[in-house]
């Protein structure tokens, strides 16, 4: 098996693992209330559950990355809304719909005309230390813009989220190809200082979906499945010497890959974005309507009694008292 295959292998497994774990969060995040604090999600176990599925697709997702580069590793990371939809639809105990269907369809098929353009030669070239602290000061820069208080900021974190996840990516394939290789010394101050943005940026991103994910999986899942790889592609086309197969005629099939790509990635959006609202009407119209008590008012003993044996004091005279 050659290694385009087996990056191909792995990161299809990576993207169910991902999958499984964004739905796990967002099942999570849609019963924790949004002021709820990060120590307190802690101490939850299905926030671990969670945690450990995106490890296992990250450790397949750096497998990958060892034997196919971003452009081929990367796109395939829109698999994980694939592979969501599925799996959301048996969580909420209903079927896929018609356009989920759509969707699917049309990521899978500009999937396949990215992956007929990608490179498929294992990765070389690793990031110097000046490059991935530029490429580290850059990405900090752009997550604090996109997490200053504003509107939509659940797509603003999905998109920091997404940018950060690609640009670990990025690191690691650096990382991985340096060990591997033994280019170079394991406790370098380059190795060293990538492996600490590495863990830094993976952190980060894995607290940015949780928070996106709190107003609903469709929407900020499609967000990170787009800005990953466009993040990570950027880098290795820009500093890691990658290129696409067929040279310049290669862009057509790429670009109409990416549209057909992103097109289905918004479809899948809008299902599950039209899904959540109805099951949460059909939850709210399921809910009996609470009842109004009604107004009794009980007389004293005595008051009654009195009127009963002094009818009189129970009249008011015309004229008044």
């Amino acid at each position: 098996m050659n290694a385009t295959l087996i990056a191909v292998a792995l990161s299809l497994v990576s993207a169910a693992a991902y999958a499984s774990a964004a739905v796990a969060q967002a099942r999570l995040a849609g019963r924790t209330d949004p002021g709820t604090g990060v120590l307190r999600m802690l101490g939850r176990g299905a926030w671990w559950s969670a945690v450990g599925l995106n490890a296992g697709g990250a450790l397949l997702h750096v497998a990958a990355l060892k034997y196919g580069p971003l452009t081929l590793v990367q796109p395939l990371g829109a698999l994980t809304l694939v592979a969501a939809v599925p799996l959301g639809a048996r969580a909420a105990g209903r079927r896929v719909t018609g356009t989920e269907w759509h969707g699917t369809i049309l990521t899978l098929l500009g999937l396949g005309a990215l992956l007929l353009t990608a490179g498929g030669s294992a990765p070389h070239e690793t990031l110097s230390l000046v490059e991935a602290l530029a490429v580290g000061a850059a990405t900090m820069a752009v997550v604090a813009g996109l997490s200053r208080p504003g509107a939509r900021p659940g797509l603003r974190h999905a998109a920091a989220s997404g940018i950060t996840s690609g640009v670990a990516s990025a690191l690691t394939q650096t990382l991985t190809v340096a060990v591997t290789d033994h280019t170079g010394s394991l406790f370098s101050w380059r190795l060293v200082t990538v492996a600490l943005l590495v863990s830094a940026f993976a952190m980060g991103g894995l607290l940015l979906s949780q928070t996106a994910y709190q107003g609903g999986l469709g929407a900020p899942l499609a967000v990170v499945t787009l800005a990953n790889p466009v993040a990570a592609a950027t880098i290795g086309l820009a500093l890691l010497g990658e290129r696409l197969q067929g040279g310049t005629i290669a862009l057509v099939p790429a670009l109409l890959g990416s549209a057909a790509a992103v097109r289905g990635v918004i479809l899948l959006s809008r299902a599950q974005e039209g899904t959540t609202a109805s099951a949460y009407r059909a939850r709210i119209e399921s809910e009996p309507a609470p009842s109004v008590p009604s107004r009794v008012v009980i007389g004293s003993a005595r008051t009654t009694d009195q009127l009963t044996l002094r009818p009189e004091l129970g009249r008011t005279p015309v004229g008044g008292p």
